[in-house]
C-alpha cells in the first residue's frame, strides 16, 4: 500500500469522505493522473467510490506573474514619466523601457493617468494610483476568478490569464472500506497450492467488462474496405478480375484504340502525365491490329468516316501514366478477338490525371472499371445490369442522361439521389463501346461490349462520411480513422 493511498483513506475516514480534492490541502497540489490511479487502486479493492470534478479556473500567465514583482506596463510607465519634471519623451520612452513602454503607453492613456505634450509624455495625476490590474492578477491567483468579468475579459485580451480545466476528485466509503489494505491475489500458484495457502488467500474478483489489449495488428485502408466489397460484388455477378498492376501506357494503348483522337484535349499535358524517359515505346506486336487502329482514325474502316487527320506513329507510341484503366480493358478484349465468346471483366486500381488538388479531385485515384461482352445486348441490357449492380451497392433509383465518350455510343452518365445533400449526384459513366474501337480487334460485329466505370474515392467518402479527400489519402489521415472504421458494407444505402 502506498503512502499516498493510506493518506487517502485517512482523510475519508476523518472527514467521513471528500466532498473535493481540491478544497484538501495536502490533495490539492497533488497531479491528477498521480491521484487518479492512487484512486482507482482504492476502488478495485472495493474500499472508495470517487467521481472526477472538473472545474474552471484562471491562471496567470508568465508575464502577468512579472506584474506581480515589477507592477503593470502602464504603472512602470507612469513611474518613469513621474520621474521627468518636463515630462519623457517620447523618442526617449524605448531607451528606458524598452518593449514595456510601448505596450504600456495605451493603457496609460487609456486611464487617464498620462497626456502628450508636443513630443513629450506629462503626467497627469499627482501622485501615483492603485495598480489595478496588478490587484486584480493578485486575486485571480488566489481565488482562480474575478467577479468583475468585464476586467477579466481585459485581462483576458492582454493575454495575462488563461483559462484552465483543474481536476479534483469527491471521494466516498464503499463497502469494504478500512484503514488497512489487504493485499490481494490475482492468480493462483502452484506454490500455493502445495503449502495450502490458497484457502485463506483473498483473491481479487475477474473485471468482466474492462476490455482486454487490444492486439498490435495492421489494418485496411477505407479504401482497401471498400475495394474489397466491390470485388465481391463483382464476383457474386461471375465476373473476372483483370491484371491491372500496369501504370504506365502507351498513347497506343490509353488513347488510340479506344478511338480517342490525338488531337483530343485529354492528350495534352494539363491533363496527361507523360514520361520523360523514356519518352516512346516500340510498335506493337500485332501489325496488322496497327493498322487497322492507324486507318480507322486516318481514313475510315469498317463502316466508319474516321477522324479524317494525319495520324503520327510518335504521338501513339509517347508513353503516359495511363488516365483510366479501359486501356486494360482494350488489350483485354483484344486478346478476347483470338476466342470471341460472351465474357465479363472487371478491374479496380489507380488512374492518374494532371488535375489540380482540392477537396474533392487528386491527381491520383482509383477507378472502378466493368465490361461485359456478349452477342446481341443492348442498351436495355446495360440499363437493366447497372440497375442491378448499383441494387447490392444499396443504391436503387437510378437515373440515366445521354452523354459523350470517344469510345462509346451510346452514352449514358448515371445518377442517384444522395439523401444527405438533398439532391441528384453523378455515381458513374457508362455505354456501349463503339464498332471503331471493337472491330478493328478482330471482334464479330454481333459480339458486343457494355462498359462502365466510377471512382473508388467519391463512395468511400460518402460511406465514411469524409468531406474532404485529403483526408482520406495523404499525410492527413488520421491512423485512428484508418484502425478503428469498420468494414465496408454497402448494402446500406450509399447514397
Amino acid at each position: 500500500m502506498s503512502d499516498l493511498q493510506l493518506q487517502i483513506l485517512k482523510s475519508v475516514n476523518e472527514h467521513d469522505g471528500i466532498e473535493s480534492t481540491l478544497e484538501v490541502p495536502e490533495f490539492a497540489k497533488i497531479d491528477a493522473n498521480t491521484l487518479h490511479s492512487n484512486l482507482t487502486s482504492l476502488w478495485a479493492k472495493e474500499m472508495i467510490n470517487f467521481k472526477k470534478i472538473e472545474t474552471d479556473k484562471w491562471i496567470l500567465t508568465k508575464e502577468a506573474e512579472e506584474f506581480l514583482g515589477a507592477g503593470s506596463h502602464e504603472m512602470r510607465l507612469l513611474e518613469e514619466v513621474m520621474k521627468s519634471l518636463d515630462g519623457l519623451k517620447i523618442s526617449d520612452v524605448n531607451a528606458k523601457l524598452g518593449q514595456v513602454g510601448k505596450l504600456g503607453q495605451g493603457k496609460a492613456f487609456k486611464n487617464g493617468w498620462i497626456g502628450k505634450n508636443d513630443d513629450k509624455l506629462v503626467s497627469k495625476v499627482d501622485k501615483l494610483p492603485e495598480d489595478t490590474a496588478v490587484s486584480q492578477l493578485k486575486t485571480i491567483k488566489e481565488t482562480g476568478t474575478l467577479d468583475d468579468k468585464k476586467e477579466l475579459t481585459e485581462l483576458k485580451k492582454r493575454k495575462l490569464v488563461t483559462l484552465t480545466k483543474i481536476v479534483g476528485f469527491n471521494v466516498t466509503k464503499a463497502a469494504k472500506f478500512g484503514l488497512e489494505i489487504v493485499t490481494m491475489e490475482t492468480d493462483i500458484t502452484s506454490d500455493m497450492i502445495t503449502s495450502g495457502k490458497w484457502k485463506d488467500a483473498q483473491f481479487k474478483p475477474y473485471n468482466f467488462n474492462s476490455e482486454g489489449v487490444y492486439p498490435h495488428s495492421g489494418a485496411l485502408h477505407p479504401l482497401m474496405k471498400v475495394k474489397e466489397e466491390f470485388r465481391q460484388i463483382f464476383f457474386s455477378m461471375g465476373f473476372t478480375e483483370m491484371p491491372s498492376n500496369q501504370y504506365v501506357e502507351t498513347g497506343f494503348w490509353n488513347f488510340d484504340t479506344l478511338f480517342v483522337p490525338q488531337q483530343h484535349p485529354a492528350r495534352d499535358l494539363q491533363d496527361t502525365f507523360y514520361l520523360k524517359d523514356p519518352v516512346k515505346a516500340g510498335k506493337p506486336d500485332d501489325m496488322e491490329y496497327w493498322e487497322n487502329i492507324r486507318q480507322v482514325h486516318e481514313e475510315g474502316k469498317f463502316g466508319s468516316i474516321g477522324y479524317r487527320y494525319p495520324w503520327r506513329e510518335e504521338e501513339s507510341l509517347r508513353m503516359v501514366l495511363r488516365t483510366h484503366t479501359t486501356a486494360i480493358s482494350a488489350a483485354m478484349l483484344h486478346k478476347l478477338a483470338k476466342d470471341p465468346k460472351p465474357t465479363r471483366l472487371f478491374s479496380i486500381d489507380r488512374v492518374f490525371r494532371n488535375e489540380a488538388v482540392d477537396a474533392t479531385h487528386l491527381a491520383e485515384f482509383h477507378q472502378v472499371e466493368g465490361v461485359m461482352a456478349g452477342y446481341d445486348i443492348t442498351l436495355g441490357d446495360l440499363i437493366g445490369f447497372m440497375e442491378d449492380f448499383f441494387a447490392k451497392m444499396g443504391v436503387n433509383g437510378l437515373r440515366f442522361k445521354a452523354a459523350y465518350n470517344p469510345y462509346t455510343e451510346p452514352s449514358l452518365e448515371i445518377f442517384a439521389y444522395h439523401k444527405g445533400l438533398g439532391k441528384w449526384v453523378e455515381i458513374g459513366n457508362s455505354g456501349m463501346f463503339r464498332p471503331e474501337m471493337l472491330e478493328p480487334m478482330g471482334l464479330p460485329k454481333n459480339l458486343r461490349v457494355l462498359g462502365w466505370g466510377l471512382s473508388l474515392e467519391r463512395p468511400t467518402m460518402i460511406k465514411y462520411g469524409v468531406s474532404n479527400i485529403r483526408e482520406l489519402v495523404g499525410h492527413k489521415v488520421s491512423l485512428d480513422f484508418v484502425e478503428t472504421n469498420p468494414a465496408a458494407r454497402l448494402d446500406e444505402d450509399l447514397v
